[in-house]
């Protein structure tokens, strides 16, 4: 109930000039051929180089096969596009992390009921204790009296859905 009006919504973001030219100067140097396209294997190396990771082979399957059937692999439209949304996602994970962070006064890797009270007090001063105590169960997925950030970060994405 309280959730689904309450879920966290990704906010639009937009690269700066100087990360959107980043983007396409990875895009150039993973083209080592000037193909004018990213083969499977040059996109997992741009992911590295932009994000830090090497793309699983289900993210790559799936990238490669939204390709455009008249290419031979990512054109640079494509990669960019990807790109913005994979930072929007990295973006949006990080504004999770940091709440959930900022609850979590003892650094204890969970929040608890009193975690709750405290934020509620500041940010909704005049909420009512059972609302409090709701939003705490409904967030506590498997009801162990700790909201994991996992707990969190699904509520912050998902909210309740409809009944």
């Amino acid at each position: 109930m309280f959730l689904s009006q309450a879920a966290a919504q990704p906010r639009m973001w937009e690269a700066s000039p100087s990360e959107h030219k980043k983007w396409v100067e990875v895009f150039k140097a993973c083209d080592e051929d000037n193909k004018g396209y990213l083969s499977r294997e040059d996109f997992k190396v741009a992911i590295v180089m932009l994000f830090g990771y090497k793309p699983s082979k289900i993210e790559a399957d799936s990238v490669m096969s939204s390709v455009e059937p008249n290419t031979s692999g990512l054109l640079l439209k494509e990669f960019l596009s990807i790109v913005r949304k994979k930072k929007e996602a990295q973006v949006y994970w990080n504004e999770v992390r940091h709440i959930f962070t900022a609850f979590d006064r003892h650094y204890r890797g969970y929040l608890t009921l009193e975690d709750f009270r405290k934020a509620f007090r500041q940010v909704a001063p005049r909420l009512p204790e059972r609302i409090i105590l709701e939003v705490f169960r409904e967030v506590d997925q498997d009801s162990d009296d700790h909201v994991s950030f996992k707990d969190f970060e699904y509520a912050m994405n998902h909210g309740q859905k409809a009944e």
